[in-house]
């Protein structure tokens, strides 16, 4: 088995105007793809997609429904990669699957706004108009810390440190 474990990932728009999440009427898994752009120099904007399909079975089913997850929503997914195999007009057909144990919500540190270019939402508020989060640089403080006179960058464990 091999282990698989992806971070804000995006789920991608369901093919042909379908949905992104597809759920079997039986009980049988759920289906979905996620999406992660990735920098690649020898793209024309230099990135690319990489995209991935994903299933989940039994109580993850129920969770994916709860979360109202949808296209468009950032999650970290964990699970085992595979292959999922099927028949195609007689032919056996084989593609790679994560088959999900686990999926959260992921945090994309703009409150979920999606903002463009010019730091306004998509509802044309301004950032600063709502509040930042960070905490405004006091004048005249330190932005990094200074290194205590000859220290070397190695602390012994006999040291004064509780944690070591």
């Amino acid at each position: 088995m091999l282990k698989f474990f992806g971070t804000d990932l995006v789920i991608s728009k369901g093919y042909d105007d379908k949905p992104a999440l597809r759920f079997s009427d039986n009980g049988g898994p759920v289906r979905f793809r996620v999406g992660k752009r990735t920098y690649d120099k020898r793209e024309k904007d230099n990135y690319r997609w990489v995209n991935l399909n994903v299933k989940g079975f039994g109580e993850i089913c129920e969770r994916i429904k709860k979360m109202k997850l949808d296209a468009g929503s950032f999650v970290h997914i964990e699970g085992r990669y595979d292959e999922d195999v099927w028949e195609d007009d007689g032919k056996s057909m084989r593609a790679p699957v994560i088959i999900l144990e686990n999926i959260e919500y992921a945090y994309t540190g703009n409150g979920g706004n999606k903002q463009n270019g010019n730091g306004k939402d998509a509802g044309g508020s301004s950032a600063e108009a709502q509040g930042s989060t960070q905490a405004p640089q006091q004048e005249g403080s330190q932005t990094e810390m200074e290194m205590p006179t000859g220290f070397t960058g190695y602390t012994s464990f006999g040291s004064p440190n509780p944690f070591f």
